[in-house]
């Protein structure tokens, strides 16, 4: 793995997918990947970018993608995005990479689908990890587009520096759309779509629910109006975007510290309920001593961790 990323880091995009496919498949190689690093990296900044299904975000992504590469052609732009799987065949249409293939000849820009495996957070498992190695890869921004359901627009704000709520005209109540943590997850609006009528009215809306609610540690976030079809107002958000990433310097780096501790948490979790679930499978009868009450359940909790524990020891052993 080591090879993979010191070509990555040499602008080897067939090296970084190859990596970013066995972080995918499993997170928990992430901290031998990273050994010798020093602090866990993070990419410049990460930009989550959610809001209801249709409002337009994966053209958002594509456009601010363009947008950002013409104003700085040094800088370089990874998009991670999300896509529904399949409740039934267990497959996910994986379709972002096909609308934007616009940018798929530009070595700057790195694009990625992920499927989230049913996960109603709208956020896909090996997130956290992909992000640690475009960190040590040297992206300077990277887009990250949830399925935009349920919560999806907290979970992106777990993980993300900045987060941009999309609404959009002719979906409704923009009101309703303001629903619980909304308001909270946003950094910055954004109005999409904003040639379609009613687009003032919903900026309006959140402007008035935004003069309602009590501002947050992280104070007001602006409301912008953005149409992409037609590329109007990238430059404005763009320059939100870094007034934004200015003013919030102190929490971004706070939410980070946080971040890689919760990775962390979670990495030593998934390891450690891997080997109990390996151990449970040499207590054949512990369940059925459960079930029939010979067995308490603290007393069978003590006889797979003890089983853990012997065969941890035994496979440590086996290695040297």
């Amino acid at each position: 793995m080591k090879d993979l990323l010191q070509a990555a880091r040499k602008g080897d995009k067939r090296a970084l997918a190859r990596l970013v496919t066995l972080l995918e498949d499993d997170p928990s190689l992430a901290p031998a990947l990273l050994e010798g690093e020093g602090e866990w990296p993070f990419p410049g900044l990460v930009l989550g970018v959610t809001g209801p299904p249709g409002v337009g975000k994966s053209t958002f992504v594509s456009a601010l993608v363009g947008k950002s590469r013409r104003k700085d052609p040094a800088g370089k732009v990874a998009v991670l995005a999300v896509d529904p799987t399949s409740p039934y065949t267990g497959g996910a249409l994986l379709g972002d990479r096909v609308r934007m293939m616009e940018h798929s000849g530009d070595e700057g820009v790195f694009i990625r689908s992920f499927a989230n495996r049913g996960l109603l957070g709208g956020l896909a498992p090996g997130i956290r990890a992909v992000l640690r190695l475009l960190g040590a890869t040297g992206w300077d921004l990277v887009l990250l587009e949830t399925v935009g359901v349920g919560q999806s627009e907290v979970d992106a704000a777990s993980v993300a520096d900045l987060t941009a709520v999309l609404l959009a005209p002719g979906q409704g109540d923009g009101i309703q759309m303001l629903k619980a943590g909304l308001l909270e997850a946003a950094d910055l609006f954004v109005v999409h779509k904003a040639d379609l009528p009613g687009a003032e009215r919903v900026a309006s809306e959140i402007e008035a629910a935004l003069d309602l609610s009590e501002p947050g540690p992280r104070g007001r976030p602006p409301v912008l109006l953005v149409s992409s079809a037609r590329g109007r107002g990238l430059e404005e958000f763009l320059e939100a975007l870094d007034r934004r990433r200015a003013e919030l310097k102190g929490p971004i780096e706070e939410r980070r510290r946080r971040a890689a501790r919760e990775d962390a948490r979670r990495l030593v979790l998934d390891r450690a309920s891997a080997r109990l679930a390996r151990a449970l499978e040499g207590e054949e009868g512990l369940l059925e001593d459960l079930l029939e009450g010979r067995a308490g359940l603290d007393e069978a909790v003590l006889r797979i961790l003890r089983n853990a524990l012997d065969r941890g020891g035994k496979e440590e052993g086996e290695r040297t």
